[in-house]
């Protein structure tokens, strides 16, 4: 049983990891980017204004107006994306000042506004982590600063250590655990796909010299492959994926990241992507954009008014069809800060990596 497994794993990695412009590269000379006179930098100013402190912390207002270290790295590979040294460079003071860990240089995942204990728990989200050393060596490379190269090198290093492990299978594989802590129990390892960027990975890894972090970017993209419709949440176990007690396993707010990243990365043979899309092709127009669907089933669960939810599936059904053209709506800094977020970076990796693909 073990060896058939991993010889599909095999299989699935050669199927979903094409060669591509952007795939295990580390960023050019320049730091790429989009040039200032870009019409999607209206939406980055936009974004900015709604959810960027003049001190530098990101504002997630319905979550009790906290900053998360997802937020700072999203908000930071924006920055460096949209070659925004002024706001790259207010993020990283506020969140060195504020997340960073002394004793290995994570992040800790969230801060709290008005309360005596701004950051009650000290442990990392990894997916923050990994944003936020992309983007410093994104604005490294575009800015000419060594101290965002040393830094981004250190949290790479930081994260190959302590959030990377074997597979619980026993195979050479390697898996991401969302934090450093608290997610190895003695039945395997619980793991939230949609904290895979492959891209970012890839680039990170080569960037820093942490070859750990472009294998675990193979291997998750491996194991996504065969997730169908991705789960929120999994407990990867050496028999195979089971539900992650007392967490979501529908596929989700969290899992909705999931083939926005693979899209980001120019994974668009990933059977995830077409899941996704396929899932959402199924669901009854009416009643907003779907959000939460029951895995098993594919019924809609939860559905949403906010635009950003819609901009995934769009770019996704056009980089699917080949046809010239998506149905991604106009950013609206009037949602959220989740979906607004999830909306902005559908449309980076429009520009970036489809340009087909232009809203219509």
């Amino acid at each position: 049983m073990m060896r058939r497994t991993l010889l599909r794993s095999a299989a699935a990695a050669a199927l979903c990891w094409p060669a591509s412009r952007i795939a295990g590269q580390a960023p050019t000379e320049d730091g790429g980017g989009l040039p200032p006179d870009h019409p999607l930098q209206a939406a980055w100013s936009d974004w900015k204004a709604a959810f960027l402190l003049p001190a530098g912390r990101i504002v997630d207002g319905p979550q009790q107006n906290a900053s998360h270290s997802e937020g700072q790295g999203y908000g930071a590979a924006l920055a460096a994306i949209f070659g925004d040294e002024e706001a790259l460079r207010r993020i990283a003071d506020w969140t060195e000042a504020n997340l960073a860990r002394p004793d290995d240089g994570l992040l800790a995942w969230r801060w709290l506004p008005g309360v005596t204990l701004a950051v009650p728990d000290r442990n990392n989200a990894t997916d923050g982590d990994l944003f936020y050393a992309w983007a410093l060596a994104l604005g490294s490379r575009r800015f000419g600063d060594a101290d965002l190269a040393a830094r981004s090198t250190e949290l790479a290093r930081a994260i190959a250590l302590h959030c990377i492990r074997p597979h619980p299978d026993g195979s050479e594989k390697l898996v991401l655990l969302p934090g450093a802590e608290g997610f190895e129990t003695a039945e395997g390892v619980v793991l939230n796909p949609s904290y895979y960027m492959p891209r970012a990975m890839m680039e990170l890894g080569a960037f820093s010299g942490q070859d750990r972090l472009r294998r675990c970017a193979r291997d998750g993209a491996a194991w996504i492959a065969g997730l169908g419709l991705a789960p929120d949440w999994a407990l990867v176990t050496p028999e195979g994926d089971r539900p992650a007690p007392g967490l979501s396993g529908n596929s989700g707010y969290d899992a909705m990241r999931v083939p926005l990243f693979l899209l980001w990365s120019g994974l668009t043979a990933n059977p995830a992507l077409r899941r996704f899309a396929e899932a959402q092709r199924a669901a009854p127009a009416e009643g907003g954009a779907p959000v939460v669907f029951e895995r098993a089933t594919g019924k809609v669960l939860e559905r949403s008014a906010d635009p950003g939810f819609r901009a995934i599936p769009a770019l996704g059904e056009c980089a699917l069809a080949g046809q010239p053209g998506a149905a991604i709506p106009p950013f609206d800094a009037g949602q959220p800060y989740y979906p607004a977020t999830l909306h902005l970076m559908a449309l980076v990796a429009q520009v970036e990596g489809f340009s087909a693909c232009a809203p219509i």
